[in-house]
C-alpha cells in the first residue's frame, strides 16, 4: 500500500519536509512515491515522479482560479494537461492508498476525484477562501507542522492535527552557543533575500559582529558580509551562528527552533498573511525577536543583543525533536484505515 506524496516546487521548505517524513516512512517498510516539478532530492527514499511546470506561456488575462473555485488552472496550458495526466496515471495505480497533498488545492482534489484519500499539508495564515475551504472538507486529514498554539491556522479541528514543527535536522544535537559574535542570514529559495545596501548597513552599525548570508549571489553581496551561497545543508553554519536572521517561512523557522539558535524573524509578505501568522505568533509566545520589515541600521546593535541573551532554549516549545516521527505516523495510520 503506497503513499503518493505530491511537493510543491516553490522554495526548498516544501521538498526538505518531504524527504524527511518519506525517509520516516520508509524505514517502517511504507513505500512513498515523489511527485513534484522539483528534480528528484537527494535522500529520497523511493520513486519520482517528475512533473512538467503548469506556469509560464501566455496566459492573456485567462481565468485561472476557474472563477474562484481553485487557485491554478489556466485553460489550454500544456503543461497542466501534462502534470495532471502523470498524475492522474499514479493515482489509477490500485497500490496508491494515500495522497499527501503539500501543498495543492488542485492535486488534493484531483486525487480524492480519484477515490483515493486525501492528507492536506495546512499552511498559517488566512485560508477561508473557497478554494481552501475546498480541500480542507475534502481532506481526511489536515496536518499541521507547527504546535498547537492559539494564533494559528486551525481548520476544521475535527481533522486537524498539530505534529509540531517538522525539520530535518531532527534529531541531531543542538551544540551550545559559540558565545562568540556571529550572526547568521538564513534566506532560501522562495523570495528575495535582503537588499546588499540593507546588508551593509546592518553590518557597518555592528562592527563587533562577523556577518555571513545565505540564499543570496556572491556579486550581491557587500563587503563586510561572508557570502555563504545556496547552502544545501544549512546545520553547519546555524551551529556555527549566535544569532540567526531569517524569514517566517516554515522551514527556515523549523530548522531555527530544531537547532536551539537566538534569533531575529523578519515575516515576508506572502499570500494569505502566511508569515505575518508565524511571525505573530513566535512573537507572543516568546521564541523569537520579530520585525516588521528590515530593521534601520541604528536598531540592530539592540536587536543583536537581546537575541542573544533572550537565548534559544524557548524553541522547544515549537519543536520537540518528534515532528517528522508524529507526521509519519499520521500518514501510515491513514494508509491504514483507507
Amino acid at each position: 500500500m503506497t503513499v503518493l506524496y505530491y511537493v510543491h516546487h516553490q522554495g526548498s521548505g516544501h521538498v526538505h519536509r518531504a524527504v524527511a517524513i518519506a525517509s520516516a516512512l520508509a524505514e517502517d517498510a511504507v513505500p512513498v512515491i515523489g511527485l513534484s516539478s522539483l528534480p528528484r532530492p537527494v535522500g529520497w527514499p523511493g520513486e519520482w515522479i517528475d512533473l512538467p511546470l503548469d506556469t509560464g506561456g501566455p496566459l492573456d488575462g485567462e481565468d485561472v482560479t476557474a472563477g474562484g473555485t481553485l487557485h491554478w488552472v489556466p485553460r489550454g496550458h500544456r503543461g497542466l494537461r501534462a502534470r495532471t495526466a502523470l498524475a492522474s496515471r499514479a493515482l489509477a495505480d490500485p497500490a496508491v492508498r494515500l495522497c499527501v497533498a503539500d501543498v495543492s488545492v488542485e492535486m488534493g482534489l484531483l486525487a480524492r476525484l480519484h477515490g483515493v484519500p486525501v492528507v492536506v499539508v495546512g499552511q498559517p495564515g488566512v485560508r477561508d477562501d473557497r478554494a481552501h475551504r475546498t480541500v480542507y472538507d475534502l481532506a481526511t486529514r489536515v496536518l499541521l507542522p507547527w504546535p498547537a498554539l492559539p494564533d494559528l491556522l486551525r481548520p476544521h479541528p475535527d481533522t486537524a492535527e498539530h505534529v509540531g514543527a517538522v525539520s530535518r535536522y531532527e534529531g541531531r544535537t543542538a551544540a551550545p552557543p559559540p558565545d562568540g559574535n556571529r550572526v547568521l542570514v538564513l534566506w532560501g529559495r522562495g523570495g528575495a533575500g535582503p537588499a546588499a545596501a540593507d546588508l551593509a548597513a546592518a553590518a557597518a552599525a555592528t562592527p563587533t559582529w562577523s556577518w555571513a548570508v545565505t540564499g543570496t549571489a556572491g556579486p550581491d553581496v557587500p563587503a563586510g558580509v561572508r557570502p555563504l551561497g545556496h547552502v544545501q545543508d544549512v546545520w553547519a553554519a546555524l551551529a556555527e551562528a549566535d544569532v540567526v536572521v531569517t524569514h517566517a517561512g516554515q522551514n527556515a523557522v523549523a530548522e531555527v527552533a530544531a537547532a536551539r539558535r537566538p534569533a531575529i524573524v523578519l515575516p515576508q509578505a506572502r499570500p494569505h498573511g502566511e508569515q505575518a501568522a508565524t511571525g505573530a505568533a513566535l512573537a507572543r509566545h516568546g521564541l523569537a525577536q520579530v520585525a516588521d520589515g528590515w530593521p534601520a541600521a541604528e536598531c540592530w546593535p539592540g536587536l543583536l543583543g537581546e537575541a542573544r541573551r533572550r537565548g534559544g532554549a524557548a524553541w522547544a516549545q515549537w519543536s520537540d525533536g518528534s515532528g517528522v516521527a508524529r507526521a509519519a505516523r499520521l500518514l501510515a495510520d491513514v494508509r491504514a484505515t483507507a
